[in-house]
């Protein structure tokens, strides 16, 4: 029911973090959401940690950040090709960032910002599809837009990646192919001199539990519990070495179709 074996055009479907602190890291998300791991050697120095879940991967870390970078989470898109969009990106205001380039024989991938900074990975998978499971408990269920300018930004997205839009000026929703795929909000003066950004949810079982389990495994509860009507409750997250992300109880987790 939440399992995948292919992901359309357009849509997220991994999240990466990139930890300043892999080992404090790699333990608090082990143990926050119940995953097992398995390490792939990247080179003498640096190995990529997978993060399992129900047998399927779910998500990933990493310890190779430039030096003066926090920790972070990184949001992929599949795409058919990342080559041709290369262009396409330029073309409507964004920027690469890096790439694009093969990970061996996981995919080829390009790492871009949108006008505003944001940043965003896109995904051409070989052997590496992404998350082979999500919107269930440990798992990926959605991922959102922080942006300074929403009209911006819908219409980047919708040129480079095809989306449509549905929602209010409060909350833009994101469907791709008639799927939804996440969201977009823009950000007012209550969010400081926080940069553009994308931003990742797991789906937790009791929110009430895992805002105190953090606290207990050193991460950092940053905002209230909040409700998202018809949806469930969600909060911000930060991991011990500063990764900030959501954890959402929904109340109804959409299966996969394919």
């Amino acid at each position: 029911m939440y399992t995948v074996t292919k992901y359309p055009h357009g849509t997220f479907s991994w999240a990466e973090n990139s930890s300043t602190d892999s080992d404090k890291a790699i333990a608090f998300y082990m143990d926050l959401f119940g995953w097992s791991k398995y390490e792939i050697p990247i080179d003498e120095n640096n190995t990529y940690t997978m993060f399992q879940h129900q047998g399927e991967n779910v998500a990933a870390l990493s310890g190779m950040l430039p030096e003066g970078v926090p920790s972070l989470w990184f949001n992929y898109v599949t795409v058919e090709d990342v080559d041709a969009l290369a262009q396409v990106v330029t073309d409507n205001g964004g920027t690469i960032t890096h790439g694009p380039w093969d990970v061996f024989d996981s995919g080829r991938l390009l790492h871009i910002a949108d006008p505003e900074g944001a940043h965003l990975g896109l995904w051409q998978p070989k052997q590496h599809i992404g998350a082979g499971i999500v919107n269930t408990v440990g798992a990926m269920c959605w991922n959102e837009l922080l942006t300074r300018d929403a009209e911006r930004a819908k219409d980047f997205y919708s040129k480079v990646l095809g989306w449509e839009y549905y929602g209010d000026e409060h909350y833009i929703h994101i469907s791709n192919r008639g799927r939804n795929n996440g969201g977009m909000m823009e950000m007012d003066e209550n969010f400081g001199e926080m940069p553009p950004m994308w931003m990742v949810y797991f789906h937790v079982e009791d929110i009430d539990a895992a805002m105190k389990r953090v606290e207990e495994l050193g991460g950092r509860v940053v905002t209230q519990k909040m409700e998202a009507p018809d949806t469930g409750w969600f909060t911000v997250i930060e991991d011990p070495a500063g990764a900030v992300f959501y954890i959402m109880q929904l109340a109804k987790a959409d299966p996969w179709e394919e």
